[in-house]
């Protein structure tokens, strides 16, 4: 029964080898799986990370990117409006200036009408006179006339 015993022991033997073997590589699989299922997580977990990152950043910029765009447009529209008023404005004075001016040259020149007329009122009086001077000088005048302007005390 020795061999037998032997024998016998010697597949408990092996069975249990074989059966603790079973459950090492069985461990070392779970353990390998989860080794895994681990990288793949952290590897899931860095890329939504990264697409989050990328994402936000893209938001960031889009939105740098529009405000600096509603800035430009506001700034745009400011020194439109400027512009259209300094505009105006200078068309105001102008428009103004040129009536100062219009009526300036109105006065003036009713001025020199004024003058002109009474100059020449003067000279046309003065030439007269000189007329009725040479004449009564040459005994020319008339003596109804002469009493008009040369009076005399021959009543």
């Amino acid at each position: 029964m020795t061999s037998h015993d032997q024998s016998y022991r010697a597949g408990e033997a092996k069975g249990r080898t074989e059966e603790k073997t079973n459950q090492m590589i069985g461990n070392i699989e779970d353990k390998a799986q989860a080794a895994k299922e681990k990288a793949q997580q952290a590897a899931q977990t860095a890329k939504d990370k990264t697409s989050q990152t990328a994402q936000a950043a893209k938001e960031k910029t889009q939105q740098t990117a529009q405000a600096a765009k509603d800035k430009t447009q506001q700034t745009t529209q400011a020194t439109k409006e400027k512009a259209q008023d300094t505009t105006g404005r200078a068309k105001e004075k102008g428009s103004e200036m040129g009536q100062s001016t219009k009526e300036t040259a109105q006065s003036g020149k009713d001025n020199s009408a004024g003058f002109l007329q009474q100059t020449g009122e003067k000279a046309k009086g003065m030439a007269q006179g000189a007329t009725d001077a040479v004449k009564q000088t040459f005994g020319m005048t008339n003596d109804d006339q002469d009493k008009d302007h040369f009076p005399t005390n021959r009543h």
